[in-house]
């Protein structure tokens, strides 16, 4: 009973309230020339063709260049330690970021094998680039360049089924940021 005296109460509100009659004032007062000439004003920039390429001031090496040349540093199965044969390359790493990439923030990218469900990967990955921030910072690296992410299992650089293809996707790659 309750709901049929509120559902009339509501249709009758809405039968007796409708729209209104006015219609609405919009003003015609603006300057059209004003917005027009601010249109008019901006300009466009083309970048020339020998500026398309971000140098570095070292021998005019592009950032892919640089980027080309640093190491992956790799990891044991489960592991987040830097084993001690990878050191060279953090040190290789680290000589590049702060000679030929000096002017460029350093990006570490965190990436594991298939194995372990997508939430541990990325926890894995983000562990493994935080090592590696920590051994770059410990050999000079100013820690304000350096940023991490982790891309867990996303980011294979081999797809094969073997022990060989696990190993190189458990990895901290190097990017250069400007």
């Amino acid at each position: 009973m309750k709901s049929i005296v509120l559902s009339s109460v509501v249709t009758a509100l809405l039968l007796f309230t409708g729209c209104a009659d006015k219609e609405p004032v919009v003003d015609d007062t603006s300057d059209k020339q004003e917005v027009v000439s601010e249109v008019a004003d901006v300009k466009t920039e083309t970048v020339s063709e020998g500026n398309s390429i971000v140098n570095s001031g070292v021998m005019g090496s592009s950032m892919s260049d640089i980027e080309n040349q640093l190491p992956s540093v790799y990891f044991g199965f489960d592991k987040f330690d830097i084993s001690s044969d990878m050191q060279s390359d953090i040190s290789t790493g680290v000589s590049i970021a702060n000679n030929a990439g000096s002017d460029f923030n350093v990006k570490l990218e965190g990436n594991c094998d298939e194995w372990g469900s997508d939430e541990y990967n990325f926890a894995l990955g983000l562990k493994r680039a935080h090592a590696v921030k920590k051994a770059l910072i410990a050999e000079g690296v100013e820690s304000s360049r350096i940023s991490m992410v982790s891309y867990g299992e996303s980011n294979p650089t081999c797809s094969d089924k073997t022990q060989e293809c696990w190993s190189k996707n458990r990895r901290v790659d190097f990017k250069l940021l400007p």
